[in-house]
């Protein structure tokens, strides 16, 4: 049985996560981390979370980081989330973006998922990508990034549970999926488009690998930062778009008071945020 974990403790391991990740965690929630490392420090057979907080300051083990993140995060997420923003996106920022890339020269469509979980995200818009038929002269490519390693695996594995595809249109069902036993696989066509990347979306040498893209999705992340924290992300998300690029974050988020680096724009009752 593990000792509660000490009120300074908690402090120190949640300035710690937050100087490696840029994810907040208030004084409310120290229960949280507790749930959510408690059966990791029984794994390394610690007789408290201070040991494990040495750990991760001292160990040099940058694998206990990476672990560390896949337990603060939640990667909860399904195809088609948000349906709403997948359409505008493949109906009048797709029209848009094909204007300006072909007067540009350029015969590309590249959207950033900017925590594309499992995959489900990146995929969605693939599919969405490949079914119009007006961009079918345009190559697509989606980057889609996270910062833990597992769920990218998971994602790049490509198969899903009935959960996950449970708002999947028919159409795309049987177009798209393979049903193999209790699971769903899904096409190597849909997956062709997609490259996954591990990024942290505080670090400038990581987000620095990505430019010139048309749109980011960066939906229901920033609700884990603070303000300071929302700026730095966003300003290096600035830096990643094409002049006039999009970005789209979660329905009930907004970039109110926090820059004024995007301008909003409403498009079929959904908000997105174009480069100034």
């Amino acid at each position: 049985m593990t000792a509660p974990m000490a009120d300074d403790v908690f402090r120190q391991l949640r300035d710690f996560i937050y100087e490696q990740s840029g994810i907040f965690i208030p004084d409310n929630k120290k229960y949280f981390l507790e749930n959510r490392l408690g059966r990791r420090v029984q794994e390394k057979n610690f007789k408290g979370y201070d040991e494990y907080l040495y750990l991760l300051k001292f160990g040099g083990d940058k694998n206990e980081l990476i672990k560390l993140f896949e337990l603060v995060t939640t990667n909860e997420t399904f195809f088609f989330r948000e349906p709403q923003q997948f359409e505008v996106l493949c109906g009048e920022l797709l029209k848009k973006i094909m204007e300006e890339n072909t007067k540009a020269g350029r015969c590309d469509i590249r959207i950033w998922s900017a925590a594309s979980s499992t995959g489900e995200e990146p995929y969605t818009i693939s599919m969405m990508l490949m079914e119009r038929s007006e961009a079918a002269g345009f190559r697509k490519e989606i980057l889609a990034s996270d910062i833990s390693e597992s769920v990218l695996a998971s994602a790049k594995a490509a198969v899903y549970g009935s959960y996950a595809i449970r708002n999947v249109p028919p159409a795309y069902m049987s177009k798209y999926f393979t049903n193999t036993d209790l699971n769903y696989k899904l096409a190597e066509s849909v997956k062709a488009n997609v490259r996954f990347m591990k990024i942290n979306l505080m670090s400038d040498r990581d987000v620095r690998n990505i430019r010139g893209v048309d749109v980011i999705f960066c939906r229901n992340v920033l609700i884990y930062f603070d303000e300071k924290a929302k700026q730095k992300a966003l300003a290096l998300m600035y830096d990643a778009l094409r002049p006039g690029g999009s970005l789209i974050v979660g329905t009930s988020e907004s970039l109110h008071n926090i820059t004024r680096a995007f301008r909003p724009a409403v498009i079929n009752r959904v908000v997105i945020y174009q480069k100034v």
